[in-house]
This record gives structure tokens, sequence and C-alpha cells, in this order.
């Protein structure tokens, strides 16, 4: 057994018991264990740490703790910084359908299903390299998803605003290119195509539509349209 003291940063504290929150405290890690082993151990999923140090200088999440060790740890909002992906796709757990939604709405390619189990969104963040976004800190420790973000927020509105402070998505957002359904890429299509499926006032007001190859829904820039806009307007300020 190794002893480390560890210092853990506001923006990871609300993974600790309450007597290790705000304070350096000593604690017991295994036997040759990795700092990503000690680090889980205390709470904290391994994907919500965005700088550590161990005796003042930088470390990786493979290094061995050993006794003594000064351990301090940073959460993404503790660093300041944006937390950097190769690709931005996503694959979102069970209960995020809102924020699923919302993120379609900006144009990003979201895997999302009502009954999504574990076993394939660890295979999706570890084939893909999907990030993923879930509420279920155990399922951030697995070793398959290197990159993932713990939702804190309870509304789907609050969790835009927090995934994409996390991610610098505003830069690369492309509002209303996704299907929300099915997530697939809008194609703009001609109005004759589609004016059997128009409402009578949207045929006559409208004149450009985009439709989903997967699903065959059809989408315009109508009142629906501008309501949308204010609203992610909103939650990007």
């Amino acid at each position: 057994m190794a002893t480390a003291r560890f210092t853990i940063r506001p923006g990871l504290a609300d993974f600790l018991a309450l007597e290790r929150r705000g304070r350096t405290f000593p604690a017991e890690c295994a036997r040759a264990a990795t700092l990503k082993n000690a680090i889980e151990a205390l709470g904290v999923p391994h994907t919500e740490v965005a700088t550590i140090r161990v005796n003042g200088a930088p470390a990786t999440l493979n290094r061995i703790v050993r006794d003594d060790d000064a351990i301090e740890l940073l959460g993404w909002s503790d660093a300041g910084i944006v937390q950097p992906s190769v690709s931005l796709e996503f694959v979102a757990d069970a209960h995020l359908g809102g924020l699923a939604r919302y993120l379609r709405m900006l144009g990003f390619d979201v895997v999302h299903d009502n009954a999504i189990a574990d076993v394939e969104i660890r295979r999706m963040a570890s084939d893909e390299r999907r990030i993923v976004l879930t509420r279920d800190r155990e399922l951030l420790k697995c070793r398959d998803i290197l990159i993932g973000c713990y939702v804190r927020a309870f509304k789907a509105e609050e969790q835009l605003r927090e995934v994409v402070r996390r991610f610098g998505l505003t830069e690369h957002a492309r509002p209303f290119t996704r299907c929300l359904r099915c997530n697939t890429v809008l194609e703009e299509i001609e109005k004759h195509r589609v004016l059997s499926m128009l409402p009578e006032s949207v045929a006559r007001d409208q004149q450009r539509f985009y439709h989903c190859r997967s699903c065959g829904r059809v989408y315009w820039a109508g009142s629906h349209y501008r309501r949308m806009q204010a609203a992610l307007d909103r939650m990007l300020q």
C-alpha cells in the first residue's frame, strides 16, 4: 500500500465525500495503483480531470502512485481550458434525450436511443471515438471511454450550456443542418417533390425545403424555426 496526499480543486469536489472537500487529505492506494486507479477510487471519473500534478510536476493517468506523493487534481472548469477532442461526435445516454435534441439542432452528430445500453456506449466511445455524455459516474470510469463528460445540470437547456462551454462548441455549430429525429444530415430538396406533404400555408409562403433521407421528414424555415433559433441564441450566450 502507498499513502498519498490529495488536493482536489473545486471543479471536482462534488465527486468526493463531504469530509474530503476543500482540504488536502491522505488516502491509501492499492499496491502498484496508477493515478487513474487512485483517482477513481476516490469517486472522480478520469474523464473529468483536466490536469494532474504530482509533487508539483505534471503527470499522466498511467503514473504509479508512490508513498508520500502529493497529488493535485484540477477539473476542466478549474483549469479554465476547453477540453480538446479529435472529433466532436457524441453519444448520449438514455437519460439525456433533451440534450441530444438540442445538440442535433446545433448540427452536431449525436447518437441517442432511449434503450441504449452501456456496453454499446462503451463500444462507440472506443471504436468510433465518440464523446460520451452521461450522468452515470461509474460509466465514465470505464477504460474504453477516452473522452466523456459528466453532465451535472438537470434541465436540457442548462445541460446544453454546460456541454457547449466544456468543448467550445459555439464556433463549430451549424444550426438546423441535421435531422432532429434520426441524426442524419439534411439535404435541400426541390419544392415540387414535397408539395403534397406541405400544409397549404407553408406551400404558399415557403420556397426552400430540406429533407432527411433516413426518415423522410421535411424541414423549412417557418415560425417554429425562428422560435428555435431564438432559444438557441439564449442558450449560447
